[in-house]
């Protein structure tokens, strides 16, 4: 008797095609196309003022690129899990107010901060499945999104959701660092969104802030690398507790 699990091709050549563009070939967001066309074309005109100045250019054309790369992620089933909005180091896990502007009162709830470096991919993606209850963009300082006053002073835009299933809400805040200059967000108020969804971009180094319902405890440790849309940050049903971390 055979007991072998018969042979998927198309799924085993599925995985390999979205492995392959993931690593090597990945999407470009559309924010990315413009810069990296003016780019190009500085680059190409320094190179024919002076060959060396060319391949300065040639060397930032390819980062530009790396840096808007768009890749493939997939993001755990389940409406109650919260995935990571950003790539990037979990900086900071403990207790802090959410952003006033969203109108959830001034109780300390669970904050997760995730920064991204220049070297990380900046496409952000909705942390759970719900309704967009409200939204709000504060134009403020550009001061270094490592440190926890950009939580406060920063330029930012803030998310306030209705988790899916639930009476309780999640708020996620996209926040402007040292060098980022542009927040993009295509989220709005009354649209209904999935865990993983691409919902903004923001350009070169910044941070983004979760804040957790009150009860629900952190399944992520502060030095962690976390993967946008794929890494999990909690599980909303409170099925699963607080984790510690080593480091090997």
């Amino acid at each position: 008797m055979n007991l072998r699990k018969p042979y998927n091709g198309d799924l085993i050549m599925k995985v390999y095609e979205i492995s392959w563009h993931k690593y090597l070939l990945p999407p470009i967001h559309p924010e990315g196309w413009r810069i990296l066309a003016v780019v190009a074309a500085i680059s190409a005109l320094l190179g024919v003022l002076f060959e060396p100045l060319g391949w300065v250019g040639a060397v930032i054309t390819v980062w530009c690129f790396y840096f808007f790369r768009d890749p493939v992620r997939i993001t755990p089933v389940g409406e109650s899990l919260v995935v990571s909005p950003a790539d990037g180091v979990v900086q900071m896990v403990g207790l802090a107010p959410p952003p006033p502007e969203l109108e959830m009162g001034d109780k300390p709830l669970t904050r997760i901060s995730v920064f991204m470096s220049v070297f990380n991919v900046h496409v952000n993606r909705v942390p759970i499945a719900g309704k967009i209850v409200k939204t709000h963009y504060h134009k403020g300082t550009f001061v270094n999104a490592s440190l926890d006053k950009a939580s406060e002073n920063n330029e930012r835009q803030s998310v306030r959701l209705k988790i899916k299933g639930e009476d309780r809400e999640i708020a996620f805040v996209q926040i402007a660092g040292l060098v980022a200059r542009r927040i993009l967000c295509g989220l709005n108020e009354k649209q209904e969104v999935n865990g993983g969804e691409r919902f903004g971009l923001i350009r070169f180094g910044s941070r983004l802030d979760v804040y957790l319902p009150e009860g629900v405890e952190p399944l992520v440790i502060p030095g962690q690398t976390a993967v946008a849309g794929e890494t999990i940050l909690a599980d909303v049903s409170g099925e699963q507790k607080t984790r510690s971390g080593e480091i090997r």
